[in-house]
């Protein structure tokens, strides 16, 4: 008996031929809901695809106790995007591993495949960065990727900013500003809306500049680097998305 932990990609039309195979003849099939807001209805998707989804939060996901299933039957886990993208995700991987547990990666497209529909050369960008949901009653507001950024910044590199699910547009460009403020940054971003789905949006712009913009879950940002060092081309791309 097999683990599969197969990628969704970015929209509900991205399954490939060899993961509907792989759903079809799964006894079970599990589907990660704690790292990203979907852009479509779960519940529709589960019709598409005839076959009921075991909804898992990061608990579930974390005890690792649906392993044990695929010892003795076809168990696949569903995943937005990319399937070993999150750390969480490899830890299972490396389970099986250690239990000599068949298993299959199936890939699929990730949100660091889709902005490059920005413009920005993939090959310049750094380490990659998170910003939590901040806590401002208890005065809880970690801004520790802010380093990332700055590294990012200091080395000509554009960084891909994630946003921690729950956080709504309007705070995260709250907090943004709030940090750049605190620590000295003064640059322009991109938000990318629902990537790789027909409601795409793309906008660049000073933080203040963004806010009247509408911007749907998923969603994230990208700060390019220092203007004098990123090449005409991505010049020219960031001006077509210019707000």
């Amino acid at each position: 008996m097999t683990f599969y932990i197969a990628g969704l990609g970015l929209n509900e039309e991205s399954l490939t031929k060899e993961i509907i195979e792989v759903i079809n003849k799964s006894s079970k099939v599990y589907i990660e809901t704690y790292t990203v807001e979907y852009p479509y209805d779960l519940k529709v998707f589960e019709k598409s695809i005839g076959k009921k989804l075991l909804s898992l939060d990061r608990g579930a996901v974390e005890s690792e106790k649906f392993l044990e299933e695929a010892k003795k039957k076809e168990v696949t886990l569903l995943v937005y995007g990319s399937p070993l993208f999150a750390t969480t995700h490899y830890s299972l991987i490396l389970k099986c591993i250690k239990e000599k547990i068949p298993y299959k990666v199936l890939q699929n497209a990730s949100i660091k495949d889709a902005v490059g529909a920005i413009g920005l050369q993939i090959y310049k960008y750094g380490k990659t960065t998170s910003m939590p949901t901040w806590n401002t009653v208890k005065n809880h507001q970690p801004d520790s990727f802010m380093e990332i950024i700055k590294e990012n910044i200091n080395n000509k590199s554009h960084t891909l900013l994630l946003i921690d699910i729950g956080l709504g547009f309007e705070d995260s460009l709250r907090q943004i500003k709030e940090s750049f403020d605190k620590h000295g940054v003064n640059e322009k971003v991109v938000v990318c809306s629902r990537m790789g789905t027909k409601e795409e949006k793309m906008y660049y712009g000073m933080i203040e500049e963004l806010i009247e913009k509408e911007v749907k879950n998923p969603y994230c940002y990208v700060i390019p680097a220092p203007e004098e060092s990123i090449h005409f081309m991505e010049k020219e791309a960031l001006e077509m998305i210019k707000v």
